[in-house]
């Protein structure tokens, strides 16, 4: 048994913990302190869709960030806002083919990955309110995150 396992949480605030489950090809045990879910791939790829793909869980953390950003935004602003629906896609499209990705640089085979994000906002918001909501949208940290420089240290326990 795992010292994670032991304690019945996670090392430190803030970690995600992700770990294979045994007798699956590809599926994996997701916590973060006491929440958990199932990741695996579809069966078109060998998985047993066990649950989110990785690209569902990175649209997914996208949204829900989105989501709520706006609703802390609006609430702040005391906006009729009454719900919101983000609606994500994921592809890769040659660079040259994206007009509006925001002058972003394609890998070595000359394509880029393209989310797309669509958002409806529910209540009777103005055309104003609704155009702020949606510069708002692009400042929730995930997007952010997202769009800036990362770096990923790795290192084997």
């Amino acid at each position: 048994m795992s010292e994670t396992e032991e304690s019945g949480r996670l090392t430190a605030e803030g970690e995600v913990l992700v770990r294979s489950l045994p007798d699956r090809r590809f599926a994996q045990e997701i916590q973060a302190g006491p929440n958990r879910l199932v990741a695996d791939e579809p069966a078109s790829v060998g998985g047993d869709e066990a649950g989110f793909d990785p690209y569902e869980l990175l649209l997914a953390a996208l949204g829900a960030c989105t989501s709520m950003t706006l609703r802390m935004y609006a609430d702040r602003k005391g906006w009729p806002l009454q719900g919101v629906e983000v609606r994500l896609s994921h592809g890769r499209v040659h660079e040259k083919d994206c007009e509006d990705c925001g002058g972003a640089q394609g890998g070595r085979d000359g394509r880029i990955d393209r989310i797309e994000r669509v958002i409806r906002l529910e209540g009777p918001l103005d055309d104003e309110q609704r155009s702020r909501l949606l510069e708002i949208a692009n400042k929730c940290p995930v997007h952010r995150t997202l769009l800036n420089e990362k770096a990923i240290p790795t290192r084997l326990a």
